[in-house]
């Protein structure tokens, strides 16, 4: 048997490929029911029908809980995009035909995507109180569904082998209206490239028939949440000014 590898680290998580199989091993300062959780939601959209990794094992590596599960061997359609941007376009179109056909299963087996919203909300450090008020008053006018979201979408949770794409990264996943998943996918982008944000946003109306608005109404709440994540990298002043602009309008 080979030795395992490291092959990615990210806030959460380092993985590691050994034969076939991709390690996930989480970090020690998540709840020790994260990867039970995550392998659940994994599993869950596997049942619904949708490419996913198939999972071996929920189990702990030195200590530390860990998932073990089918390595997709291919590129991200990220960086195909990256490497060819010339068809970035029509890697962004193939990603949204893929997320509207997430967005089209109906689930009551997930946390629904307005109580972890709240709880998010909630939890958010850099929020001033009145700003968490603003926010859950708007949350609890906001449209209810019940329609399967990825989360944390974005090309580069996906993966192309041959002809086939695989989705990743399903810890996020909760049961709640498109729009809001389309926003939070436009708001990954936007951290990175404003162009891909939208180019990304227009395309994902075009597909789905969403108007701007009806999308954008998630704003403050998307930003809020994410502003509970702690993300390194993400800018948080500009999640700040995406609440504070809609508390103070």
């Amino acid at each position: 048997m080979k030795e395992a590898v490291q092959i990615a680290e990210g806030n959460t998580a380092t993985i590691y490929l050994q034969n076939d199989r991709v390690i996930k091993v989480f970090k020690e300062h998540l709840p020790s029911s994260e990867a039970v959780t995550e392998a659940d939601k994994q599993k869950h959209a596997h049942a619904c029908g949708l490419p996913v990794p198939k999972i071996y094992d929920v189990t702990k590596v030195n200590g530390k809980q860990a998932i073990v599960m089918a390595y997709i061997k291919g590129k991200t359609l990220g960086d195909l995009a990256l490497e060819n941007m010339e068809k970035a376009e029509d890697y962004m179109k193939l990603s949204i035909d893929i997320q509207c056909g997430i967005h089209d299963i109906t689930t009551d087996s997930l946390e629904p995507m307005n109580e972890k919203l709240k709880r998010q909300i909630q939890s958010a450090s850099l929020l001033e109180d009145r700003q968490k008020l603003a926010l859950l008053r708007k949350l609890d006018r906001m449209n209810v569904e019940n329609k399967l979201c990825h989360g944390d979408y974005h090309l580069f949770n996906l993966i192309q082998s041959d002809n086939d794409v695989t989705v990743i990264d399903w810890v996020d996943s909760s049961a709640g209206d498109p729009r809001a998943d389309v926003y939070r996918t436009y708001l990954l982008y936007a951290g990175v490239s404003m162009e891909w944000a939208e180019r990304y946003v227009k395309l994902a109306c075009d597909r789905s028939g969403f108007s701007l608005d009806e999308v954008f109404q998630w704003a403050p709440i998307i930003a809020g949440a994410r502003l509970s994540e702690n993300v390194a990298t993400e800018n948080h002043e500009r999640l700040k000014e995406i609440v504070e602009r809609y508390v103070t309008s």
